[in-house]
């Protein structure tokens, strides 16, 4: 599976012959490919082109014209010649071993003129997207991939990410609504590389990642401050960590396929048997004191009815189990001792 969009640092001198005949001609043979001023310019003593490759794929390449000016580079004060290529396209050789540095590591310069160029490329790409700006913001990395550029849009053209009875309209403007309040900006590529940058459409696999932002959509409105990815003493990772004044308490996520996609076709079936491959495999790993969310908001309403008015037992304690709605609303069920304030978030029955 390719990466999601990163740069890549080139430490050596640039000018437009080099450009021209490292760049653009061994991407002409293979793609046919043109050059061309970008829409927007770096600034801060940079130059830059843009490359448009005959198959639909692009790059942007910016350098530094006045070699006397310093920046920071992901922290560090760094000075001297260098540039900057990011694209979805076959990297040329001459850039083979440079190193790679996601949106927040470059110049902010730099990051900011590739993602105006990108994000102008991906309202008149895919139209329907430009009235959610923070979405498509938050998820550049993956909607202009190399591999998961056209499964990325699917999934929220086609699929209004993952709700299965609501409009791409409501389901979209549901994420934008909560990704607009900024928890996740610092996670951002964590968080937006999830989705994943496959060539083959996943709906299942990826509405399970949306699950995530539910979840963390849910800890946020509760007032808890969301570390995604909480590292812990076994040597590996749960979902979150929602802390307050009073310390932290671990969150992992699963969802459930919905019923009529899986084998076993009875909605508290399959939200048994999710929860309890979540609960014997990760949590049982990491000791216990985990809360487990169980997202059904794939499930449409009579499945969800049907869980809601068992509460079927989940393997594991405490646990939520809950279905997210475009409104912004949540319904759900506890078991056990949740040791987190949801009640003004989630309509517990």
């Amino acid at each position: 599976m390719a990466s999601p969009l990163r740069f890549r640092r080139s430490q050596e001198g640039w000018n437009t012959d080099r450009i021209t005949n490292e760049l653009l001609r061994p991407l002409d043979g293979k793609f046919g490919a043109t050059l061309s001023e970008p829409r927007y310019a770096p600034g801060n003593g940079y130059d830059a082109r843009r490359l448009d490759m005959g198959n639909g794929d692009f790059a942007l390449f910016a350098w530094k014209t006045d070699p006397s000016r310093t920046h920071r580079l992901d922290g560090e004060s760094v000075s001297g010649t260098d540039a900057y290529w990011l694209g979805n396209t076959e990297t040329p050789s001459v850039l083979w071993r440079t190193d790679k540095y996601v949106f927040d590591q470059v110049p902010y310069h730099i990051s900011r003129w590739a993602q105006r160029e990108l994000l102008d490329d991906l309202a008149e790409s895919s139209p329907w997207l430009a009235e959610y700006r923070y979405l498509s913001w938050f998820f550049l990395p993956v909607l202009l991939s190399k591999d998961g550029s056209e499964t990325s849009r699917a999934f929220f053209r086609d699929h209004a990410a993952g709700f299965p009875d609501a409009s791409r309209e409501e389901a979209l403007g549901f994420y934008e609504s909560f990704l607009k309040t900024g928890v996740l900006d610092d996670y951002r590529y964590v968080m937006a590389s999830k989705l994943g940058t496959s060539e083959y459409l996943d709906p299942v696999r990826m509405s399970a990642t949306m699950g995530e932002f539910n979840v963390a959509k849910i800890l946020a409105d509760a007032g808890y401050d969301v570390t995604p990815e909480a590292e812990v003493t076994t040597g590996h990772s749960l979902d979150f960590k929602a802390a307050d004044e009073n310390g932290g308490t671990l969150v992992e996520v699963t969802r459930p396929r919905p019923p009529t996609r899986r084998a076993a076709d009875n909605p508290v079936t399959a939200v048994r048997e999710t929860a309890q491959t979540k609960s014997s495999g990760q949590l049982k790993k990491h000791g216990g004191g985990a809360v487990l969310f169980v997202d059904c908001t794939s499930f449409r309403d009579d499945e969800w009815a049907a869980v809601r008015d068992e509460q079927p037992e989940v393997r594991h304690r405490p646990a939520v189990v809950f279905r997210a709605r475009p409104d912004g609303s949540f319904t759900g069920y506890a078991k056990g001792r949740v040791p987190l304030a949801l009640g003004d978030v989630v309509e517990l029955v």
